[in-house]
C-alpha cells in the first residue's frame, strides 16, 4: 500500500528528456515564462544621479525594514550605516538577493537561500562594523580612503613588463622541457 509521497507518483516537470527530474525541478524558473521583473541591479560606481536617488530611497527604506525584522543591534548595522561603502555594498548585495528571492519566476527556493546566506551576511555586516570603529564611540568614525598609486612610475613600468606571478618559472620550466635552457 502506498502513498501520494512514493516517488512513483510523485511528478516533476521536466525540461526535455535529457534532463533529470531534479534539475528540472531546482531549474525550474528557467524554463519558465517570466512574470515581473524584480528591478535593474547597478554598479554603484556606474549609476546617474536619478538612479542613485531611486535606489539610495530603495534601500534606505529596506534596510529599516531588515533592521526592525531580524531586530539586529548597532553592532551589525550601525546608524551611519550609510557613510560606510563597504556596509551600503554589503546591504545592497542583500537586499538584491531578497528581491530576487521573492520574484514571479522563483521555484521557491529563493526565500530559503535568502535565509541561508543571511547570517552570513550578519556576519560579515558585524566585522565591517567593527573595523569602522563606530559602535564603540556611540558615533560616526569618518572613514580613512585608501587610494592605490596606480599611477606611481614603478608601476607602470612594472605594467608594461607584462609580469604574472609565477610567469618567470613558468617560462624556465617550459624552456627546460624544450631543450632552450
Amino acid at each position: 500500500m502506498g502513498n501520494r509521497d512514493d516517488v512513483e507518483f510523485f511528478d516533476i516537470p521536466s525540461a526535455g528528456k535529457d534532463d533529470d527530474e531534479l534539475t528540472a525541478e531546482l531549474f525550474r524558473s528557467a524554463f519558465r515564462a517570466t512574470g515581473a521583473s524584480p528591478g535593474t541591479t547597478h554598479r554603484w560606481r556606474d549609476m546617474s544621479p536619478e538612479q542613485a536617488e531611486n535606489v539610495w530611497t530603495a534601500l534606505a527604506a529596506w534596510v529599516k525594514w531588515l533592521v526592525a525584522t531580524y531586530q539586529l543591534t548597532t553592532s551589525v548595522v550601525p546608524d551611519c550605516w550609510w557613510r560606510h561603502p563597504e556596509m551600503v555594498a554589503e546591504l545592497y548585495a542583500l537586499q538584491r538577493l531578497e528581491q530576487v528571492s521573492f520574484s514571479a519566476d522563483d521555484a521557491g527556493f529563493g526565500p530559503l537561500a535568502f535565509h541561508e546566506r543571511l547570517p552570513h551576511a550578519v556576519e560579515r555586516l558585524r566585522t565591517h562594523t567593527r573595523t569602522a570603529g563606530c559602535v564603540g564611540l556611540q558615533s560616526h568614525k569618518e572613514p580613512t580612503a585608501r587610494l592605490l598609486a596606480v599611477e606611481d612610475p614603478e608601476f607602470l613600468q612594472w605594467r608594461l613588463a607584462h609580469r604574472q606571478p609565477g610567469a618567470e618559472q613558468m617560462k624556465s620550466c617550459c624552456l627546460a622541457a624544450d631543450g632552450h635552457e
